[in-house]
């Protein structure tokens, strides 16, 4: 079969994307921030991260951003400069999720979370989990 053919065939049945459309998951991007940093400067940068690309990405989107290790200090209810943008993403669809093995060790409780923050069991597996079901991936932090 000429290669044109081929090509024409794949574009007609949705294998192939026609120039300029592009093709995710179920119509919706899936973005996915990583973020394992403390402090304030790396704390704001991730959540303008997150704002830019959901103003480029558009309302067809489904985004998550994971802490663990130092990044769990993101989503903690002592994080008072955070919790507000934080609050306003989630209102927004953003899901945040905390890592339950750093909860563990570094004895955070669930009460210990901003409001609206969900515990995954491990937030490497996450990143895996989400990785493998197609979700675009961002790790933000040093």
């Amino acid at each position: 079969m000429n290669w044109m053919i081929l090509i024409a065939v794949c574009c007609a049945i949705g294998l192939v994307a026609s120039a300029g459309e592009p093709q995710f998951a179920g119509g919706k991007h899936r973005v996915l921030f990583e973020f394992v940093s403390q402090g304030a400067e790396q704390m704001e940068a991730v959540l303008n991260n997150v704002e830019n690309a959901m103003k480029a990405l558009g309302p067809n989107t489904e985004m998550m951003l994971i802490a663990h290790g130092p990044g769990l200090a993101l989503l903690l209810n002592t994080n008072k400069a955070g919790a507000k943008r934080i609050g306003s993403l989630m209102d927004k669809g953003v899901v945040f999720a905390a890592c339950e093995n750093t909860m563990k060790k570094k004895n955070v409780s669930k009460n210990d979370l901003s409001q609206g923050v969900t515990v995954v069991d491990s937030g490497v597996a996450e990143v895996v989990r989400r990785q493998e079901a197609g979700w675009s991936y961002v790790k933000s932090g040093y």
